[in-house]
């Protein structure tokens, strides 16, 4: 065991998923002294509100009579800002491992990016499971995938030099196109028509790099792939007027969308209903003592898939988390409205 924890990251807790549920388990734990890591396979907090419907109005948060996706990630961000958590994001949780017993959980973390985190408590907030990418229809792509193709950018020195196709037209294909055109020999975005569902800022700053001829932008859609050993030399592009043509291509990023999938969630050994993660309702926690699952991704009867829910769920998984945590420590219950301790931790003492 001691070799294990030599590599990881060590951490109160570790928060997968970034969405409201696991934003706020931050606020809940940190006004209890525990420190977290987060760690979101999407490359920005807000989990389903920030990706799905940023721009939708939501009617259902206490206090608020309306706010938008986006609104509410902004605002949990800014009050779990006292508590300084740590983010990881466009990383994946594949494994889980238990190194403590029930009495004194530890657990072992580990992420397709290659860290490790060693931590007390596991709080899994993953929505309805991990958004994975969609993939386009291009024979064989798969033999390339994590050499020369990429659904998200882990370090962006695999690009450098490179003749790099981004195919989309989406906010996370105009983000790279502009952050890869400073490293990459050459951008070339694809999307099958001169229309984007980008930040109009976005769009403008891409258009001018063309103006400029920095990047290049094509209209129509990548059919195939050619290359040896999975390493890409080349991609076809079928334009809009059915005339095919060879991009020079060393690395490509499709950004056809996302899905949900209940991801390596399944492999944990933690019981499973329905793809759902069955918890108690005192403490939310999970079949495994220290392990607890808050939001969408819980089961137990009577649910109600609300944000709201989430919310209450995470205050009462925070208290148990607290024993874990601090096993010899007394907890005591306190209100942040007359708590100058509390008032102290959120900086408005």
């Amino acid at each position: 065991m001691n070799q294990l924890k030599e590599a990881a990251i060590e951490t109160d807790v570790v928060i997968v998923g970034a969405g409201p549920a696991g934003l706020f388990s931050v606020f809940e734990l940190g006004l209890l002294d525990i420190k977290a890591h987060v760690i979101d396979i999407l490359p920005r907090a807000g989990g389903q509100c920030s990706e799905l419907y940023p721009e939708k109005p939501i009617y259902d948060i206490p206090g608020l009579p309306v706010c938008t996706g986006q609104e509410l990630t902004d605002n949990l961000l800014k009050q779990i800002e006292p508590f300084h958590p740590t983010f990881h994001f466009n990383e994946m949780v594949e494994t889980l491992m238990s190194l403590g017993t029930a009495e004194k959980p530890e657990f072992r973390l580990s992420t397709d990016a290659g860290k490790i985190f060693h931590a007390k408590v596991v709080f899994i907030a993953a929505g309805g499971g991990s958004f994975q990418p969609k993939k386009p229809p291009i024979p064989k792509i798969e033999s390339y995938e994590g050499k020369s193709v990429f659904y998200a950018v882990r370090r962006m020195e695999d690009f450098r030099d490179k003749n790099v196709v981004i195919v989309g037209g989406g906010d996370s294909a105009l983000d790279w196109t502009l952050n890869l055109q400073p490293v990459a020999k050459s951008v070339t975005l694809v999307h099958r028509r001169d229309q984007f569902r980008a930040a109009p800022h976005s769009v403008s700053a891409m258009q001018e790099l063309v103006a400029a001829g920095k990047i290049d932008f094509r209209l129509g859609q990548i059919t195939s792939v050619e290359g040896e050993d999975g390493e890409l030399a080349s991609a076809v592009l079928k334009g809009n007027d059915g005339v095919e043509e060879k991009l020079a291509c060393e690395r490509l990023m499709p950004f056809f969308g996302l899905t949900m999938k209940l991801g390596p969630v399944a492999d944990w050994g933690l019981q499973l209903n329905e793809n759902l993660i069955p918890v108690d309702t005192e403490k939310f926690e999970t079949s495994h003592p220290g392990i607890f699952a808050v939001g969408d991704i819980n089961s137990y009867p009577g649910k109600l898939k609300l944000i709201l829910s989430g919310f209450h769920e995470v205050a009462l998984a925070a208290q148990k988390a607290h024993r874990y945590v601090y096993p010899d420590k007394k907890l005591l219950f306190q209100y942040t409205t007359s708590s100058t301790n509390l008032q102290k931790k959120l900086g408005v003492s």
